[in-house]
């Protein structure tokens, strides 16, 4: 069975002080020796911290080829406005770079739509149940509920037997906006209507403050399609 289960590879926590350094480090706005100081600082071993560095290399410092010009995007939305949130840019390159880590994030976003909160053991439950009861995928499941609580999505509380979500953290910035709903649409791997783009539980820590039909209808980078006489659906441009 293990042969056939989707392969993890979000496997290290990832704080969000790391992954901040190393999107200052693609944008040109911090060095490597910065982020190689926050790493040493959190004592981390020879074989942990070669895995960090490999997560934090696809996310911002080399990214796969496929995701190289949408990482390089990304990049521009934070030195066009700094104030844009550093968690929700490295969300978005996580949920397209990680199918791993956007199931445990649309996991935890329905689960915990209606109250606000949900039992990490029903994560761990469907996460076994989409990649195998095994080790690795409870470990991994952790260590990517961890990082979501240091990326300020979640409050880990009951010995981590609860998760909270914290206050939605608000994106406003139009290029960030759209960005974010193709990273959505990049882990769906399919068309979503235009009506349900707020309503996207990957992205559900942050409230997209934007017409969001308004905007995809003039990116570049998506397409917008008429399916029936009332609905419209937003997909990725052909050519990407």
């Amino acid at each position: 069975m293990a042969s056939s289960s989707p392969q993890i590879g979000f496997d290290r926590f990832i704080a969000i002080e790391w992954a901040a350094a190393a999107l200052k480090v693609r944008a040109e706005l911090g060095t490597l020796d910065e982020l190689n100081a926050l790493l040493d600082a959190a004592g981390l071993g020879v074989a942990a911290r070669k895995k960090t560095r490999t997560v934090l290399n696809r996310l911002w410092l080399a990214p796969r080829p496929e995701l190289a010009d949408f990482a390089e995007r990304g990049v521009a939305i934070l030195k066009a406005d700094p104030s844009v949130p550093i968690a929700a840019l490295t969300w978005g390159m996580a949920i397209a770079t990680y199918p791993f880590f956007g199931k445990v994030a649309e996991l935890v976003g329905r689960l915990s739509a209606l109250q606000g909160d949900c039992a990490s053991a029903e994560v761990h439950r469907r996460m076994s149940e989409a990649y195998g009861e095994r080790e690795g995928t409870y470990r991994m499941t952790n260590m990517v509920l961890q990082s979501q609580a240091s990326w300020g999505a979640i409050d880990r509380v009951e010995k981590g037997k609860r998760l909270v979500r914290m206050k939605p953290i608000v994106v406003s910035d139009e290029q960030a906006v759209a960005w974010l709903v193709e990273a959505a649409l990049r882990y769906v791997g399919k068309a979503v209507s235009v009506s349900a783009l707020s309503s996207q539980v990957v992205l559900y820590p942050f409230v997209l403050d934007q017409p969001l039909g308004y905007l995809v209808s003039k990116s570049p980078n998506l397409a917008v399609h008429s399916q029936g006489s009332s609905s419209q659906v937003v997909s990725l441009k052909a050519s990407e």
